[in-house]
Parts: C-alpha cells; structure tokens; sequence
C-alpha cells in the first residue's frame, strides 16, 4: 500500500524502544545499542523503553521499575550520552497511547491479522492471549509516528511492523487529505556483526529469554563469567577455518568468528587471517580476552548506573518531558486533523 513517491520534508528523526524484559546481553549491545550510539553523533535520535509493550504480558509491578531502570542503564553504559539523544521510558509519555487508539481505528485488522510474530508468539494459544498483544503492532506505529521518525533500526523479525507503521501513515494522510503530515518511516537494518547467536547453539540467536544462562553474555557479567561462558561455548570437530567459504555450514565456530570481528572492529576474514588452523581451545582464550577488555567498561558503567537509581529516574524523567514537548504538538495536530471539537 506504501506510496513511495510521497515525500516528508520534516527534520531527519531516529525512533526505537527495548522492552524492560530480561537482561541484556552481547546481542542487545551489538545488535541494537551499539548502534544507537553511533546514530546519535549523525541525526537527532530518541530512544525508548517501551514499558508499554512489556505489559502485553504480566510483568510483576514490584519489579518493572527496576527493569526500567535496567534497560536505562544499558543504553547509557553503550554509550549513549542523555545530552545527545533522549532516553526514556515510553508510558511517562502519553501521546503514544493517545495516537495508538486513533491508529486503532485506521489501520484495518487485515493488516493486523497478517502479522506473523503474533502467530509465532501465542501458536496455539490465540484465544488466551491479550487484546494488547494482537495489537501492539498498531502502538508501535504510534511509537514512532508521534514523534514523526523517519528512520527506525530494525531487525528482520521487525521489518512487517515497520510497513505496517508505513501503511498507516499512508491510509491516515489519505483519509483525512493531509499529504505528507506523517512520514513513511524508513528502515534501517542491521550491518555487519549485529546478529548473534547463541553460545550454546549457533543456529539460534542469543535471547535472554533462553533458560540457559551459558546461552548468552549479558552485560552485568564480569571478566570471569564472560571468559567461562566462552571457554564452553559451543563448537564442533576441528580448528579454526582458514577462509569464509570454510565456516559454511558451520554455525557454531562462525558465531564465535562474528562475536571476536564485532568486539575487535575487524572483518571476519581479519579474524580467520590471524588464527587459521588455531584449536579451538587457544582462539576460544583470544576471544575471551578481546570480549573481556571491549565489554569490561560497560559492564562498569552499568553497575554505577544501578547502584544510582535516583539519577537514573532522574535521566528518564527529563527526557521524558523532552520527549512529550515533541509529540504533544504532534498529536494535538492530529486531533485537528480528525476534527475533534475543542481541538
């Protein structure tokens, strides 16, 4: 449905949420965080805890602050500086549950019913599962669409969402004749390095939602826990390949490849290059020392981060009321637009 000749002459915008769900781990950082980082230097970028999101299942409310507050932490010790982009968590902001009940009644559950994560999430179990989950595709277009975002980093599993989101902004700026008052948010996919895989099976990506704490590097590891879960990670028979065609099906040893490239800023042919032929045991200690001494700083910043909950909330709150001084005007403007009285 998306009407790629439209053109949006607004300011260059990033959006994207992590939900505060689990710990974060090696994946996260090079898959998400590290990015957001480096986005923040080049476009004016905001950055959400999407606490919204998480209660689409039941989250204890003893601890959802706290894992606010860890997810927070996380994005900070990434490196993302609050004086540069804004870090906040998503319901101090209500423009996003406000523009998600109008996007309710624009977008078409057509659109929504052809969602597949919905279906992978609940399989069998549909009828038990919240209203809120069938729907958060449509509050993820209001994520991003109140604040205007032209560039969302996204991962293949969340590429559907986005054209959802670009398909609502389309059929919105149609129904009500308003061309170009929504963007059409573009992607922005993961490069080189950013998907990682389990520890424990090289075939799945890392999760925290794994059972397994060996599967994954979370961020509050310390030196040791990171060179353990290293010396046991997975690999099969044999040694470190000497060239890409080499590591082909080999999913094991080409994590580890992907996990020493990204941490050590070189290519993986770089990484075959210097230890070709290497047994597993010597290379698997090279990495977890190039993981120990690239992570060892966040994982510091971190745990400062948690060990300071009131500057944390402090953080949070400002940019929260930053975040709202952009989509307020936003969202009042759509209420004109709908024609709402008093608007």
């Amino acid at each position: 449905m998306t009407d790629s000749t439209t053109t949006y002459t607004g300011p260059e915008r990033v959006f994207s949420g992590v939900q505060p769900t689990g710990a974060l781990h090696l994946g996260n950082y090079l898959g998400a965080l590290k990015k957001f980082a480096l986005l923040q230097h080049d476009m004016e970028c905001i950055y959400c805890i999407v606490d919204l999101h998480a209660i689409t299942v039941f989250q204890d409310p003893k601890t959802l602050a706290d894992q606010t507050r860890h997810i927070a932490a996380a994005y900070l010790a990434s490196g993302v500086d609050p004086a540069k982009a804004l870090v906040y968590n998503q319901s101090a902001v209500r423009a996003h549950t406000e523009l998600a009940w109008y996007f309710n009644c624009v977008a078409r559950t057509g659109w929504v019913n052809r969602m597949t994560q919905f279906k992978d999430k609940v399989g069998k179990n549909a009828e038990k599962a919240s209203v809120g989950l069938y729907t958060y595709p449509v509050l993820q277009a209001a994520d991003i669409l109140a604040f205007k975002a032209t560039h969302v980093p996204v991962g293949e599993d969340q590429k559907q969402h986005l054209e959802l989101s670009r398909d609502i902004a389309q059929k919105f700026n149609n129904d009500f004749g308003v061309p170009n008052f929504f963007p059409h948010p573009k992607p922005l996919i993961d490069g080189p390095g950013a998907k990682v895989m389990s520890l424990r099976d090289g075939t799945k990506k890392m999760s925290k939602s794994d059972p397994s704490d060996a599967s994954r590097i979370n961020l509050t590891d310390d030196a040791d826990a990171i060179a353990k879960k290293i010396r046991k990670a997975k690999t099969d028979t044999g040694d470190v390949p000497a060239t890409m065609k080499e590591l082909e099906g080999r999913p094991d040893i080409a994590n580890l490849v992907g996990i020493y490239a990204a941490l050590a800023n070189i290519s993986e042919k770089d990484v075959l290059a210097q230890h070709a032929g290497s047994q597993f045991g010597p290379f698997k200690a090279a990495l977890a020392d190039v993981a120990v001494e690239a992570m060892a700083p966040i994982t510091d910043l971190m745990s400062r981060y948690l060990a300071d909950p009131d500057e944390l909330d402090r953080i949070l709150s400002k940019a929260g009321d930053k975040a709202a001084e952009i989509a307020d005007p936003i969202v009042a403007d759509v209420r004109k637009i709908i024609g709402f009285r008093g608007a």
